[in-house]
């Protein structure tokens, strides 16, 4: 059966932005993404736009539309977002032959330099007036991080894939359930649920010099503060004292710096080691997977997934950001 994206041709992009009265000068290119397709083009007066395509039936019409009016709320916040392109009707979603899809502006800049202070200072003011904004109100529509539950749900799509051998399904729910009773000892309850960006990694961040940007927020939920500031710090803890500091100077420009969330960065990226897994497992239908990640087949590959969890268990135990 083929895949829904197989129907995205070149000719149903071009055709799919000239529905709203823009007008390609090329053909598209496709730009580094996978759950959904995103392609950059020109326009005829030579501006750069980015298109995406959204992956058939993964969100609701509603997520979207939440996802583009928090952008819309950040940007007239003055917080530096990819904030989407709206047509004259003020519509920012649009469909064309059962594909749903969103333009935005393009964004210049490269990543930031996570040893560079001033990059580090940047970045923790972006985050600081992000979530003073984002704080105000919650997402109705988009999910809330449950790490438990998510947890749950991805083994059991790890353990429905074919390529775990006998040895490797025997150890990996064990390894599993040993995470879930760490995890039993970092609740989330008490942490101070805001909207997120979900996914603030270094290739969702785009500067000039020190003035950075973020953009796709395909993955933003509700969750505590801290979940869009851990994947900017490195692993080594005298490294990480040193770049927290810069981050949460330039954070507390606008809001306080969630402190009493610091014991929640483990957990949390316990918790996208193995989402992750389950994820490639997940789309592994879509053919774009296969040519990305072949490795995903090879035993080797679960071996060294299963030494990381045993690694992150031990991390669980003694956090090396609280040593």
């Amino acid at each position: 059966m083929a895949h829904a994206f197989s129907a995205l041709s070149p000719e149903t992009v071009i055709s799919a932005v000239e529905s709203v009265g823009l007008y390609p000068a090329d053909e598209p290119f496709a730009l580094n993404s996978y759950e959904n397709r995103v392609l950059m083009f020109q326009d005829d007066d030579r501006t750069r736009w980015v298109v995406k395509f959204y992956r058939p039936e993964r969100l609701s019409d509603a997520a979207i539309d939440e996802e583009h009016a928090f952008l819309l709320e950040l940007a007239d916040a003055e917080v530096p977002v990819g904030a989407p392109w709206r047509d004259q009707r003020g519509q920012a979603l649009h469909r064309f032959e059962g594909f749903r899809f969103t333009l935005f502006p393009h964004c210049l800049g490269r990543a930031p330099e996570l040893d560079n202070p001033a990059h580090l200072f940047a970045l923790g003011e972006v985050l600081g007036r992000l979530h003073a904004q984002s704080s105000r109100k919650a997402f109705v529509h988009r999910r809330t991080l449950d790490l438990s539950g998510d947890i749950e749900r991805a083994r059991s799509q790890v353990m429905g894939s074919p390529w775990l051998d006998a040895q490797q399904r025997r150890v990996y729910p064990q390894i599993i359930d040993r995470l879930l009773t760490s995890l039993e000892r970092h609740s989330l309850s008490s942490a101070n649920f805001i909207r997120t960006h979900g996914d603030c990694h270094l290739g969702n961040i785009l500067g000039v010099d020190d003035a950075f940007t973020l953009v796709d927020f395909d993955d933003c939920l509700m969750a505590p503060a801290i979940q869009d500031v851990w994947m900017l710090l490195p692993e080594d803890a005298q490294e990480w004292r040193a770049a927290l500091s810069e981050v949460r100077e330039g954070y507390e420009e606008s809001r306080p710096f969630p402190d009493d969330e610091l014991d929640l960065i483990e957990p949390l990226r316990a918790y996208r080691l193995v989402r992750h897994a389950a994820w490639l497992v997940s789309r592994w239908e879509d053919p774009a997977f296969p040519r990305a990640f072949p490795w995903l087949a090879e035993r080797g590959h679960w071996d060294q997934h299963l030494r990381q969890l045993e690694q992150q268990l031990m991390q669980l135990e003694q956090p090396r950001w609280l040593a």
